[in-house]
């Protein structure tokens, strides 16, 4: 994720440092970037090139910036407003798709603060279908079905699911397991569903849930072992709040090729992996990739897992799990957009 955070009074810029600081040293930040003042101005810039916006200011400031810029639930950013004192952390705009919600808990935990979520479901106790979605990394085809399946899910009625019975859903189980209380939901199988789809209907409203392809790219130094690489895909996916089965693919540079616990752990996993050709590595350019004089001055190239992670996924995919080091180990993840 990609937040911009924006401050108008002297004590609001020290509590975006504040913030900032913490939030730099969580790997699902991918960017984290300060403005002062000059809200009229800033707001159209940050509004499109960021995912989340965190606005220190009085909510009026805030409704008044963003009133001509919202559009759609599915492409306005997420949108947090705090006080000064950091009293409150409040929910304003984007909170299931745009994630201001879960930003909004744990922005609230950084500074000792209260969150304060409106939506529906969330204050039931409920899950809804499009935060199923952004949990597990999925685009939802018909948008203007979200309410009616919400609604549904708020009245108690049963979700029917259906998928290819070939497909590893192990992930999908799970994190239904895990909110079990929250949603009641049914699971059928039938191989004319794509292994990549999920099938979701109520009451004949319907909605296909599309799987994004997650990728994630892996340095590691030579001869690093496969349980050591595990232990680090481990760590980054119990960050991610994902379970290891959502993998669809690993990735590394051309030179890793030979790397006998890499090719190990993904033949131990079942997960294909994909080596790069350093010659295409090296063409590569993102601003969010983080460079390594180091690698480069060896390589030529100025990372492994980063750029490899995002040249797999595909054109226009991004970072949600920056590089992160676990000895000797290095994690990054991409999703395809």
């Amino acid at each position: 994720m990609k937040i911009a955070i924006i401050s108008v009074s002297d004590k609001g810029y020290e509590l975006s440092l504040k913030l900032k600081k913490k939030l730099d040293q969580d790997s699902t930040i991918i960017k984290n970037d300060l403005f002062h003042k000059n809200v009229k101005k800033i707001f159209p810039i940050l509004f499109y090139e960021y995912d989340a916006i965190i606005a220190i200011m009085a909510s009026g400031i805030l409704i008044r910036s963003i009133a001509p810029l919202v559009e759609s639930k599915t492409s306005d950013p997420a949108v947090l407003n705090i006080d000064d004192n950091g009293n409150f952390v409040i929910s304003t705009l984007s909170g299931h798709l745009g994630g201001a919600n879960s930003l909004t808990q744990k922005v609230a935990e950084l500074i000792d603060a209260t969150p304060v979520i409106t939506t529906s479901t969330d204050v039931n106790k409920k899950l809804g279908i499009d935060v199923i979605a952004r949990d597990l990394y999925f685009e939802i085809d018909n948008t203007s079905e979200i309410l009616y399946f919400n609604k549904a899910v708020l009245d108690g009625n049963e979700i029917s699911f259906t998928v290819n019975p070939n497909a590893n859903f192990d992930y999908l189980y799970y994190y239904l397991n895990e909110n079990a209380l929250k949603i009641n939901i049914s699971i059928s199988y039938s191989s004319k569903i794509s292994p990549d789809e999920i099938f979701a209907e109520v009451d004949g409203h319907e909605i296909t849930l599309k799987k994004r392809k997650l990728v994630v790219g892996i340095g590691c130094r030579r001869g690093k072992e496969c349980v050591k690489i595990h232990d680090g895909l481990k760590k980054s996916f119990d960050d991610l709040n994902l379970p290891l089965s959502r993998i669809d693919m690993f990735s590394s540079a051309e030179i890793k090729k030979d790397e006998i616990g890499l090719l190990e752990l993904s033949d131990k996993m079942g997960i294909p992996i994909n080596f790069v050709d350093l010659e295409r590595m090296k063409m590569f350019e993102s601003k969010d990739i983080q460079k390594s004089e180091f690698v480069k001055s060896k390589f030529g190239i100025y990372g492994v897992c980063e750029p490899s992670a995002l040249i797999t996924a595909g054109f226009d995919s991004k970072l949600i799990y920056k590089k992160t080091s676990y000895n000797g180990v290095t994690i990054a993840v991409a999703i395809s957009k």
